[in-house]
């Protein structure tokens, strides 16, 4: 089984036509409250760890996806560029999810070492965008 790709016109699609999909929005707390696709859940893959200074997976990541999710749930991974989606993405088709897609292109859009978008992400193809933050979507991990 693989991860399929797809872009952020098709997710939206997705997430209107088909009322059990999810969208997972993998990014951190602080960037999902900044804005993301409307009806995103956020469950962070990794989370930033002050004292080494660097993102470190998030040991809780498929336990709270398993908790709220069947293994055949339709799910849409989303992350800020579409690195950490795939990354999440493979986890969970590991963990043995069936039908998971990545966004390509994320919630930014992917850029080149010079800044420019090679992949558009969903801010850039124009979809709604909402900055609502409450029990139905942020995170909840262990310490929640």
């Amino acid at each position: 089984m693989s991860v399929q790709q797809i872009n952020p016109l098709q997710a939206n699609e997705i997430l209107e036509t088909q009322a059990d999909a999810v969208y997972i929005d993998v990014r951190t707390e602080p960037e999902f409250q900044n804005g993301h696709p409307a009806k995103a859940i956020n469950i962070p893959v990794v989370l930033p760890d002050p004292a080494r200074g660097q993102m470190t997976p998030n040991p809780d990541f498929l336990r709270v996806v398993e908790s709220r999710f069947p293994k055949g749930t339709k799910i849409i991974v989303g992350c800020q560029m579409g690195g950490r989606s795939q990354y999440a993405a493979d986890l969970l088709i590991q963990s043995g999810f069936t039908d998971v897609s990545n966004m390509q292109g994320g919630f930014g859009g992917a850029r080149d070492p010079m800044g420019r978008v090679v992949a558009p992400g969903w801010v850039q193809s124009n979809l709604p965008v909402e900055t609502r933050v409450d029990d139905t979507n942020r995170y909840s991990g262990p310490a929640k």
